[in-house]
């Protein structure tokens, strides 16, 4: 079912007696159980104020379409996305509801904050057939429960979103990297995480084991950034590291394949997303004996390609974070469960959201359930 209004989408949610499997362009691959519910047929940009930084768009927008209109007014989502398409092997097209349902933020997450923190306001039918509208068009417009946070990075299964609110951001005049070479894993996160603390103002900070490269991004005007890169250059100077530095178009590609995963693309074995403190993911990568692994947000998020059916928080044990399984087989993430189970306080108080808004549980049902 593609629906291609939100009245229709309220009638349908409200008249159907089965779970229901909600997607966008599904490129993620994770959508829940039940007849298939489509809201690409929800497209359109509705409200674009780019001298107020926000636009409106339906929730099937794809997020070229949305991309595109930012660039003509040289503005962008600064939290930059991913798209799995190359990663998980999907077809289709991102949406910009699907992004924000899903929360997918990109490796300037950690300069600029998540998908969640540029969303102004949603509209979504829940699971009783409801539209519900929450949050405005600017960050001082939220009134009574903020719908607009729980929204996000819930997978659907809260409600199906019709159209999202959010804020956009200049973009910068150029971009630049400092790169380090030779690291290990243990001395390339000392050194990202000595150059987030610096005053210069890292956008991106990134390490390849595999190519040995240690790739930190500076953007803003031109004299900036080439002052910036030079002064970082003597934070960095006892790293032990060769540097060199990458002008615009390099840090661009590097970037944008280090946003979608790119050295994965193609390559065998699931993939694991790793959530974790900067300062234990040396030692968690290797506990994860996997077969490839790529580390972003300074060392906060690992990236683990392993052998097929490897059961990683197993491997991972106890520790302060989460591990996601993005790409699998059906069998393995039946087995193995896509989300870190959630503690016994927290369990319970999704349990307690999803019965007030899908009392019949039929919104991507078991997408988001613990394996027992």
């Amino acid at each position: 079912m593609t629906v291609i209004s939100e009245q229709e989408l309220a009638e349908y949610v409200a008249s159907v007696d089965k779970p229901v499997s909600v997607r966008g362009g599904n490129t993620r691959g994770m959508a829940g159980s039940g007849e298939a519910l489509s809201v690409a047929g929800l497209s359109g940009i509705t409200l674009y104020e780019h001298g107020a930084l926000t636009m409106v768009a339906q929730a099937g927008t794809p997020v070229a379409e949305i991309e595109a209109a930012l660039a003509k007014e040289n503005q962008r989502l600064a939290f930059e996305p991913m798209d799995h398409h190359g990663l998980v092997g999907s077809t289709g097209e991102p949406t910009i509801g699907g992004v924000f349902a899903a929360n997918v933020s990109g490796p300037r997450r950690i300069s600029v904050g998540a998908a969640r923190d540029f969303l102004l306001g949603v509209r979504f039918v829940d699971g009783q057939g409801a539209i519900v509208k929450n949050g405005g068009r600017v960050m001082k417009n939220v009134t009574g429960y903020d719908l607009v946070k729980l929204m996000a990075g819930s997978f659907g299964t809260l409600g199906v979103m019709s159209e999202v609110s959010f804020k956009v951001l200049p973009r910068p005049e150029t971009q630049g990297a400092l790169v380090l070479q030779g690291l290990d894993d243990g001395a390339a996160v000392a050194a990202m995480s000595a150059a987030m603390g610096s005053p210069y103002e890292v956008s991106g900070a990134a390490h390849n084991p595999a190519s040995g490269q240690t790739v930190l991004r500076l953007e803003g005007f031109e004299a900036s950034v080439a002052y910036r890169i030079e002064e970082l250059k003597t934070v960095l100077k006892g790293a032990g590291a060769e540097l060199s530095v990458w002008d615009a178009d390099a840090t661009l590609d590097f970037w944008n394949g280090q946003r979608d995963v790119l050295p994965f693309h193609g390559a065998d074995g699931d993939v694991w997303r790793v959530s974790c403190k900067p300062s234990i993911a040396p030692t968690l990568a290797a506990k994860a004996e996997p077969l490839a692994r790529l580390y972003d947000w300074a060392g906060g998020l690992i990236w683990l390609r392993t052998t097929t059916g490897t059961d990683m928080r197993a491997r991972l044990g106890d520790f302060d974070g989460h591990a996601t399984l993005i790409r699998a087989s059906s069998e393995t993430k039946a087995r193995l469960g896509v989300f870190q189970p959630e503690a016994p306080g927290v369990a319970k108080l999704t349990a307690g959201l999803r019965a007030r808004f899908d009392p019949r549980g039929i919104l991507n049902a078991g997408l988001m359930d613990a394996v027992a």
